[in-house]
């Protein structure tokens, strides 16, 4: 009687051990929003990154399309730059 009674106190206890506290669960929280919110970060800084790419790819594009609408410069023929 006594093994059964022992046995089955065994088993009660480690059912509330394996049991997480509210104060364990509050931890896990805060550090899954702490997790989130530097995720979330992260994100908006690639976003923000991506249109500082894009924008500079943008301008660079125009000052090209500007140089290549210029006036073709005159060419000096070659006989004439030997002289």
């Amino acid at each position: 009687m006594k093994k059964v009674l022992f046995l089955a106190l065994a088993a009660a206890s480690f059912s509330f051990t394996s049991c997480e506290s509210k104060k364990e669960e509050n931890m896990e929280a805060a550090a899954d929003n702490v997790e989130a919110a530097g995720e979330a970060k992260a994100d908006a800084m690639e976003d923000k990154a991506d249109m500082v790419r894009d924008s500079a790819d943008a301008k660079s594009d125009a000052m090209e399309n500007a140089a290549d609408n210029m006036a073709p410069a005159t060419e000096t023929p070659a006989e004439e730059v030997k002289r």
